[in-house]
């Protein structure tokens, strides 16, 4: 199932969502001060392509205060837009019954789309077995 929603999401907004993201990478670390961010928007850029069967989670105590410090400069100059994006985009695509899984795969990436330092994609069941315990 995980499969054709994700081809799916691919067709129906993941693949230009994807593109958007790499662009901000390619950006972020040609301006070099920005590579961590850069680093991010990859990261972000390839959970969605194909954000079924995947998951954030935090780092845990492995984020200091560069990480916050980024992730307070992000917030204030991308994040908060990037997640007004995603949710106009999922208010868009809730309304057929067939779009709300995408809604849904949308709203998960406002979090890591606001606060990208200190974050990590992982697949659900690496999750499930135990990971973070």
């Amino acid at each position: 199932m995980k499969t054709l929603l994700n081809l799916i999401w691919f067709i129906f907004g993941g693949f230009v969502l994807a593109l958007g993201y790499y662009l901000a990478g390619i950006v972020c670390c040609a301006l070099i001060i920005t590579i961590p961010w850069g680093i991010a928007s990859f990261r972000i850029g390839s959970y969605a392509l194909w954000p079924f069967g995947r998951t954030i989670v935090d780092r845990g105590g492995r984020v200091g205060a560069f990480s916050t410090l980024g992730n307070v400069i992000w917030l204030l100059v991308a994040g908060i837009w990037i997640a007004i994006g995603h949710v106009a985009t999922a208010i868009t695509m809730a309304m057929t019954i067939v779009g709300i899984p995408l809604a849904i795969a949308n709203l998960k990436l406002i979090p890591v789309s606001l606060m990208p330092l200190g974050k990590e994609i992982v697949p659900t069941d690496r999750l499930l077995a135990g990971y973070g315990r």
